[in-house]
């Protein structure tokens, strides 16, 4: 059990260090930033990476909601569901320590602004309404889930899982950056909300129960579609 939460801390330190880490200091540099397109991949793979080195320890969840569907789903031990979470949410609190550090050592650093948190109304990056968020976050969420419970089923050809699993997170980025900078995520989502100077901690909420629910609704459509445990 120590080596799997172990594993969910890494793999979620890597998610959020990766993932915020290439919103925050490489997405807006003038002339050579990556932007959303960029960051987009950054989560991918993250989640492609890590999947291979720590996933035949630890299952490769780095995402409460991940956790959560897969107890659902039927494909992992709920007695472990809380132990992962905290796991995960530490990962990213440690990671968002790391990239505070980073990110304050630039030269004329004056503050943290948003520090790629998620949002909606103000804090959405193109002022998308928190029912638009809601919505978008809980398919989002959904989909992820019915991609990772496909990918890593009986029928699905071995050893691609990450891969199917990292290209669907880039693309769940592409869609959503716009509307919610991207949560499908709790412990992403907390990890940089507690070092941000907007109002992103007093919506940290939705990116908890939105994601979750997604999660639940996704394995819920799995296992009505498919006869695979």
């Amino acid at each position: 059990m120590t080596k799997k939460l172990l594993a969910e801390f890494v793999g979620t330190f890597w998610l959020v260090l990766g993932g915020c880490g290439s919103a925050v200091l490489a997405a807006g540099v003038a002339d050579v930033g990556i932007g959303w397109l960029g960051v987009s991949f950054a989560f991918g793979l993250t989640v492609l990476t890590m999947a291979y080195t720590v996933g035949h320890i630890s299952g490769g969840h780095f995402n409460p909601a991940v956790t959560l569907g897969l107890v659902i789903g039927g494909r992992h031990d709920g007695k472990e569901l809380l132990p992962y979470w905290i796991a995960q949410v530490a990962g990213a609190v440690a990671a968002a320590v790391v990239l505070y550090v980073i990110a304050s050592g630039a030269a004329g650093f004056t503050g943290t602004g948003g520090f790629a948190t998620n949002g909606y109304g103000e804090l959405s990056p193109q002022g998308y309404s928190m029912t638009a968020v809601l919505v978008t976050e809980v398919v989002m969420t959904a989909v992820f889930l019915i991609i990772i419970l496909g990918a890593t089923s009986s029928g699905a050809p071995a050893g691609f899982a990450p891969i199917a699993i990292g290209l669907g997170l880039t693309l769940i980025h592409l869609i959503s950056i716009p509307v919610s900078n991207t949560s499908v995520n709790p412990a992403r989502s907390t990890g940089v909300a507690l070092f941000a100077e907007t109002a992103a901690l007093g919506q940290l909420w939705l990116f908890w129960v939105a994601p979750l629910v997604g999660a639940a609704l996704g394995a819920v459509v799995w296992k009505a579609m498919t006869t695979d445990d």
